[in-house]
């Protein structure tokens, strides 16, 4: 059992993806100069399955981008790590994967940024926002889009969302400029603020959106990009500029994907509860396929599962993580996409554990509702959907969005 013919084709194949200089792992695995010292600590991560972060119950559901590693890919590591970590024959050694020098998707054909943040050293920073101009003035397909923070430890996540031409949201926001969004309005009913399109986001663990030839995201000419980001303080003053990069598709798509969500935002969680319920749904208004579900919740989330109900009454589970790591937000991208009739409800439920067991709580003390901040809760249940290129959007909002709690 030896690194370069054992060894480093798991690592390239499950790992280096974030292991390595400019990514989100703290420390690269591309050599064996790199990985030696990590042996130990390699074993002991994959035997207890921390590591590579994948979260997915095995009982449902098949996903094409599963990066757990498998009992012999595990059994070979460890066998490697006892026998002393040996190197190898240089013969053995596989070719290295060509990655794209600050990318993960191919070189962007146009790369939008914030502008320039000066992060101070301590205190609570609110979401900031800023309206970047795309300046298109035809229609763009996107197939490849992936988010860069320019300061890891402080970004805690950044989203691109498209706003269409005509859109009121935020209308009244000057581009270029950093601002906070206004509080939504409890129990308003009005939808035209809401944003057009989730195109790409970042958070520990969340992908670049990857899109299969023939399927890309929509930018309708004269659209503004909203740029949102989070930043955390950690005792030293930083400054930061992250940025977007996106790749066209060469050609015009046959099928449009679009990422919505079935979201409750009206819980509140009791002090000390170890397991509090919240469901959420989403009914669709026209037949789509489903691509990819996206769990996400803070700090008190405890496990999370999305259903499909189908209009005749019969029911699948397609996804359940057990034990949710909020460290990690991870899409799960279905091994075939799933045709879902008119009619279809998408259900999730989602577990709170707001009690002192919880080491990630910050305060069991308190009841715990919507909010921003990390010490605050969300339930949100992202899904990729896609139909074809030239419907009309306003198909699929024909059902209802529904949000339930206990």
């Amino acid at each position: 059992m030896t690194f370069t013919k054992d060894v480093a084709p798991v690592l390239e194949k499950n790992c280096q993806g974030c292991h390595r200089p400019g990514e989100a792992a703290p420390f690269p695995l591309l050599s064996y100069e790199q990985v030696r010292p990590w042996a130990k600590a390699m074993k002991e991560a994959v035997r207890l399955r921390k590591m590579p972060p994948w979260f997915a119950d095995p009982h449902y559901g098949a996903f094409s981008n599963d990066r757990s590693l498998s009992q012999k890919e595990i059994e070979t590591i460890a066998a490697w790590a006892e026998a002393g970590a040996p190197e190898g024959d240089a013969k053995d050694m596989p070719a290295p994967v060509k990655f794209v020098n600050g990318w993960s998707i191919p070189k962007p054909d146009v790369v939008f940024e914030f502008p320039q943040f000066q992060i101070p050293a301590t205190g609570t920073i609110e979401y900031q926002k800023v309206i970047v101009p795309t300046g298109f003035t035809e229609d763009k397909w996107v197939q490849f889009a992936e988010a860069r923070p320019d300061d890891r430890a402080r970004v805690h996540h950044m989203i691109a969302f498209v706003r269409e031409p005509g859109s009121q949201w935020l209308k009244d926001a000057k581009p270029g400029v950093f601002f906070v969004a206004p509080k939504p309005k409890e129990n308003d009913a009005d939808t035209s603020a809401l944003p057009s399109d989730f195109l790409v986001g970042y958070a520990p663990g969340q992908p670049p959106e990857i899109l299969a030839p023939g399927q890309a995201k929509l930018i309708k000419a004269g659209s503004d990009l909203v740029l949102e980001i989070h930043y955390t303080t950690n005792g030293k003053a930083s400054t930061d500029r992250s940025k977007f990069g996106l790749v066209f598709a060469k050609q015009p798509p046959k099928e449009r994907v679009l990422t919505l969500s079935a979201t409750n935002g009206k819980f509140r969680i009791p002090p000390g509860d170890p397991n509090y319920k919240v469901d959420a749904e989403f009914e669709l208004g026209t037949t789509v396929k489903l691509l990819g579900l996206h769990p996400h919740m803070h700090g008190r989330g405890k496990d999370f599962e999305y259903r499909v109900v189908y209009p005749t009454g019969e029911a699948e589970t397609l996804l359940r993580v057990p034990r949710y790591d909020w460290h990690w937000q991870l899409w799960y991208t279905l091994a075939k996409p799933l045709v879902l009739p008119k009619g279809t409800r998408i259900e999730c439920t989602a577990h709170f554990d707001n009690s002192p067991n919880n080491p990630d709580n910050a305060d069991p003390t308190k009841e715990v509702s919507w909010g921003d901040q990390s010490w605050d809760e969300m339930m949100v249940g992202f899904f990729n959907l896609v139909f074809d290129a030239n419907m009309p959007v306003e198909e699929i909002f024909r059902g209802r969005a529904k949000v339930a709690s206990r």
